[in-house]
């Protein structure tokens, strides 16, 4: 007794003996990115890149605070004391951390970030008040900081809490999205979830009314962080 092939399975074998007998065409000519992003960057300098940054991000609602190598940790204090701040999740081995750990600041408990999730969402979620990560770089001409998560420095620090503290030196800061991929080497590796932050977390319904704080942080602060003895 004769059985028919599967018309499925057929069909299926049909389609993969036409690709492979197909015969491989020339790979077309890749467009020169590079020549494009020479011709038509900005020719800027430092302090035009770090105005038309904060620029677009204070547009959404990101704060910008100014301050040096040294007091930095003196302008977050001041800061979150002014919005009530009673504790403050850091990474784990991070330099900024440890920096704010030496000091024992008086009336904020600083978190280490040193456990997995499940072992204590409830707390992660119902009680920190803020968090504290660094900003591998940032993109004037977009308006976004570029976060690289890492165990120390997980991807819930920057969306869990209800306001984020990011600190950015101003040297990383790039014309646009190719200079920065290109300089820092991003084609030679990129961790899980690499980001791009434009401003606290918003949302709209269907008439357009923004509200802040639906998918993560309510309020994004930036600590621009310039070298010390700069003048601002």
């Amino acid at each position: 007794m004769s059985t028919s092939a599967n018309p499925s399975s057929v069909s299926r074998t049909q389609i993969l003996d036409r690709l492979r007998s197909a015969k491989v065409t020339d790979t077309p000519t890749l467009p020169d990115v590079k020549g494009w992003f020479d011709a038509h960057r900005r020719n800027e300098d430092l302090p035009q890149r770090i105005e038309r940054l904060r620029a677009a991000m204070q547009a959404v609602k990101t704060e910008f605070h100014d301050t040096t190598e040294a007091e930095w940790p003196a302008t977050l204090l001041r800061v979150a004391a002014s919005k009530g701040i009673r504790n403050l999740l850091i990474g784990t081995q991070t330099p900024h951390g440890a920096t704010l750990e030496a000091l024992q600041p008086p009336g904020l408990e600083l978190v280490r970030y040193a456990q997995a999730i499940e072992f204590w969402r409830d707390t992660l979620f119902d009680t920190i008040d803020a968090s504290l990560t660094g900003a591998r770089s940032a993109v004037a001409e977009i308006g976004s900081l570029v976060l690289w998560p890492t165990p120390s420095e997980p991807r819930l620090m920057s969306l869990v809490p209800h306001i984020h503290f990011v600190l950015l030196d101003v040297a990383t800061i790039h014309s646009d999205l190719h200079s920065a991929i290109t300089t820092e080497g991003w084609a030679d590796g990129l961790p899980t979830n690499a980001l791009l932050i434009g401003g606290p977390s918003k949302t709209a319904d269907i008439q357009q009314t923004l509200a802040y704080g639906a998918h993560g942080p309510r309020e994004l602060v930036v600590l621009l962080r310039h070298p010390t003895g700069a003048s601002l």
